[in-house]
């Protein structure tokens, strides 16, 4: 599906894959790419854990994750998805009965690697629990745990061994008749992920979920993710994603949007357009922009504002915002509503206003439906 016909250089087709459900979200087939992120709280405690599902939530993530490595977390599952706003995907790595009891404590997905969980009669209960109790699965592979017959065959974790190890996986859920799954091939490397994930999006039409695993700290891990699924959206592919990063899972969201924004992938709150400053600028661009980030960042509604430090450049980007200021002299400037000049407005009384702008067209907005 061309996402773009109008200007077809800005056209993204993505990759055909079946459609499941994660409780209530759509991932796959044409559902929107739906953004993740995964809670760092020890996971059996209900009040931390579940403040971080709603202020990952509350900042625009469509599911959250929460690790399940005892039955304590298990248990506390049972109370934090009754609470959470959103579907809550349970981590679980080799102990099946957390599974089990994931399922039954109302998880929406179980993150497992089938292989990793026991023999085929675990797995068998596993799948069984699952389908009882409506979750879907996520397959993640990861190359920093390949299994060592692929090691060993392989040489290292590479595109192949990654894939190879998550049609293994798939293959022992379609044995037992089940097909509510996704699959992700995360590595560090942002090289070896876009690889194996190229490669695996030739061979299953499975949603992919992607991420760059272990991405590093915020601004490091950031700039990794935007390069590697930056460039597997760019190529149509990715269901759900994740960003990685050493930081509060509320940022990982952000980055997570900002990345999707960019791409014209998905639309959420106030897009800033804005310069680098320079000798030329009208007013403080930089202190202005970190404060509309701030007093805006509860703007759900989507919408674009052009915050241009002189008019070299500001009239023309003001010209494809929805708002935009363009700094003059004088201590003063220009709004753009629509694109086109409006009124003047003082440099002091400049971000007061922008704000009282905002809001009101997203209001507008809202009311119109």
């Amino acid at each position: 599906m061309s996402l773009n016909p109008i200007r077809p250089w800005r056209s993204i087709e993505r990759r055909k894959s079946r459609k499941i459900m994660v409780g209530s979200v759509p991932v796959g087939g044409d559902a929107p790419i739906s953004v993740q992120t995964m809670t760092n709280t020890d996971s059996s405690d209900v009040k931390a854990t579940l403040a971080q599902v709603l202020a990952a939530a509350d900042a625009g993530a469509d599911i959250v994750r929460v690790s399940t490595p005892d039955e304590a977390a298990t248990r506390a599952l049972r109370e934090i998805v009754r609470e959470s706003p959103v579907p809550i995907v349970a981590d679980i790595h080799f102990h099946y009965k957390r599974a089990i009891e994931a399922a039954e404590a109302g998880a929406a997905c179980l993150r497992i690697n089938p292989g990793n969980i026991g023999n085929a009669t675990r797995v068998r209960e596993v799948v069984k629990a699952a389908r009882d109790h409506g979750c879907s699965i996520r397959i993640g592979v990861n190359a920093g745990s390949l299994e060592k017959h692929l090691l060993d065959k392989y040489g290292e974790p590479c595109p192949e061994a990654m894939v190879e190890s998550g049609l293994d996986h798939i293959k022992l859920l379609q044995d037992n008749d089940f097909h509510e799954f996704k699959i992700s091939v995360k590595a560090s490397d942002v090289f070896l992920a876009a690889a194996a994930y190229q490669q695996l999006a030739e061979v299953t039409d499975a949603p992919i979920h992607l991420g760059i695993t272990e991405a590093g700290g915020f601004v490091a891990g950031a700039v990794k993710s935007a390069i590697g699924m930056g460039n597997l959206l760019w190529a149509g592919i990715g269901d759900t994603i994740r960003v990685s990063l050493s930081a509060d899972p509320v940022e990982e969201v952000r980055v997570g949007y900002e990345i999707l924004k960019s791409l014209g992938l998905r639309t959420r709150g106030v897009q800033i357009i804005s310069c680098p400053s320079c000798a030329r600028q009208g007013f403080d661009v930089i202190k202005t922009v970190e404060a509309l980030e701030q007093r805006l960042s509860h703007i759900k509604t989507p919408m674009s504002l052009s915050i241009i430090g002189c008019v070299v450049n500001g009239p023309g980007e003001a010209l494809m915002t929805d708002i935009g200021f363009t700094g003059g002299g004088a201590g003063a400037g220009m709004i753009y509503l629509a694109g086109k000049q409006d009124h003047k407005l003082s440099n002091a009384r400049m971000i007061d206003h922008i704000v009282e702008l905002v809001e009101a067209r997203a209001a507008r907005i809202e009311a119109e439906g």
